[in-house]
């Protein structure tokens, strides 16, 4: 199994395409190769140098995909959604105590006044749509007298590959740093799991400041010598354009019904997909579940044989992998080690309720800087992910519920505090309590209690769009439901757990259709 990425990404042959894109010529797997070097060599120039970090804030597309693997293989990478307000850069820059600050040329992100605002160089990557997809330059914006790092190169197993937070059940995220090691491990994992070959091509559409999206849809592929069709994210106006010109690997219906946008949707080989609900109209998936992604490096179990909603294992599937997991199981251990754990730390017989818990090398060491929460959240040498679940017999794995706050909306998980504690700046709110609002595509949504101010006023749309000023949109709450008194637990705490079960919020009007939040967002 490779241990850095460097190993990881010398599978592909020297001519063989690696990374596409839409009306773009290909760049080869030797030519990306010579790309990471030619970008690491360029950074260690400006003084960066192994586990140094550098922010990434550039849109979905190939630049992105290839930016991040120049910079997770010799420095520590740090992507960051470029949906960010200024208030969350600031945040995430200091905190991660930014090195420099990677940007498209001529990006208008408030990233970039708020790096120079904090004093970190940034630095503009630079590429031609007339080159083959992923091709950049980086160019510092300011020029500046730096030395060479005395600690450049490709990075080693144990250095810092990437960098992330938390969305924390606090108000401040936790610092979650991942080894070359535990890249090159979950991406071996998956691409294990979904046997990927250099015959594959896939077509992403997730978002590549996710660690789902960068280490499934981009390192797995890519470390089997596949190649990778980078989309800008999700377009359903595009979709099917991009996969009659990427031609996705498929099997077993490509001549069913040509015509007919669900079969060919059905074509492709294998769909990977966070755990959270799906369309109904997707019926071949690889769930990966068994882990907060963050903390796991994506995978803890996958299943190659999901049964569609008849119970029935879709006929896409080669007769080898149907027959999986039974409805409402996600897979089984596909990589780590998977258990049902618990309170007392002891591990559960199958059948059994606990939570789920995991171990192996695509796990993180452990929080930066935070011991508390290290031993809060490994037991025995396993790490504990917060989802209740059981195991069957088979050693399949469901998960049925959530033991901590955090809101897993299609996939980006938020901090209810985090939101709280916006909108507790508003000067008619008095109290509030936000929690996850089940919803059909995407899992959940985020949703508020609010107690107004004596004589104040505030309306639904007034309290969505302060959030939105301040916070991603998909953070903004998409119902907010006005109480007399919020229920309090027998502590006198806030309870957020139970609120979408509870009568109060069950007897509301439904949602207005009204938002801030944009139709594209809303569908990712």
């Amino acid at each position: 199994m490779s241990r850095t990425l460097k190993d990881l990404l010398a599978q592909g042959a020297e001519s063989a395409a690696a990374v596409a894109a839409p009306g773009r010529t290909a760049l080869s797997h030797g030519a990306l190769r010579r790309l990471i070097d030619a970008t690491l060599q360029r950074l260690n120039a400006l003084g960066l140098g192994r586990n140094d970090r550098v922010a990434i804030v550039l849109d979905n597309g190939p630049e992105m995909a290839t930016c991040f693997m120049a910079c997770a293989s010799g420095v520590a990478s740090a992507p960051l959604n470029p949906a960010y307000r200024a208030d969350e850069f600031e945040f995430y820059l200091s905190d991660l105590n930014a090195k420099a600050l990677i940007v498209s040329r001529g990006s208008a992100s408030p990233s970039v006044e708020v790096a120079l605002k904090l004093g970190v160089p940034v630095i503009d990557l630079v590429s031609d749509p007339a080159e083959p997809a992923g091709s950049f330059t980086l160019e510092p914006r300011e020029a500046r007298t730096t030395a060479p790092s005395a600690n450049g190169g490709y990075a080693q197993p144990g250095d810092v590959s990437m960098v992330l937070h938390t969305s924390g059940t606090t108000s401040r995220p936790k610092i979650v740093p991942l080894s070359q090691g535990n890249l090159a491990a979950s991406a071996t994992h998956i691409a294990r799991t979904l046997q990927f070959s250099a015959k594959d091509c896939g077509l992403n559409i997730m978002p590549l400041f996710h660690i789902h999206g960068l280490i499934a849809g981009v390192l797995a592929p890519l470390s089997a010598g596949s190649q990778v069709f980078c989309t800008p994210g999700f377009n359903a106006l595009k979709f099917f354009a991009w996969m009659d010109e990427a031609k996705p690997t498929v099997h077993g219906r490509a001549d069913d019904a040509p015509g007919d946008p669900v079969a060919r949707f059905q074509e492709c080989r294998r769909d990977r997909a966070p755990p959270a609900a799906l369309p109904s109209f997707v019926v071949v998936v690889d769930p990966a579940a068994g882990d907060p992604r963050t903390r796991g490096s994506v995978q803890g179990a996958a299943d190659r044989g999901l049964r569609d909603d008849r119970g029935d294992p879709p006929d896409v599937l080669e007769p080898a992998a149907a027959g999986g997991a039974q409805a409402g199981y996600r897979g089984r251990a596909a990589g780590p080690e998977v258990g049902i754990m618990a309170e007392d730390g002891t591990l559960l017989p199958r059948g059994e309720t606990g939570e789920i818990v995991i171990r192996g090398p695509n796990v993180t060491a452990g929080y930066e800087s935070n011991p508390k929460a290290n031993a809060e959240a490994f037991i025995n040498g396993w790490f504990r992910t917060g989802d209740q679940g059981v195991m069957d017999v088979d050693g399949y794995v469901s998960i049925t519920g959530r033991l901590k706050e955090i809101i897993n909306r299609g996939g980006e998980k938020i901090s209810p505090r985090e939101v709280d504690e916006i909108l507790m700046d508003h000067p008619a709110v008095a109290q509030v309590v936000c929690f996850g609002m089940p919803h059909p595509k995407l899992g959940e949504e985020v949703a508020a209690v609010v107690v107004l101010r004596e004589g104040r006023e505030a309306t639904e749309r007034e309290l969505q769009e302060f959030v939105a000023q301040r916070a991603a949109d998909f953070k903004v709450p998409k119902k907010v439901l006005f109480m007399a008194e919020i229920p309090k637990g027998a502590t006198g705490k806030l309870q957020r757990i139970g609120w979408p079960r509870s009568s109060a919020w069950a007897e509301t009007p439904a949602p207005r259709t009204e938002s801030v939040l944009s139709t594209n967002q809303e569908a990712t």
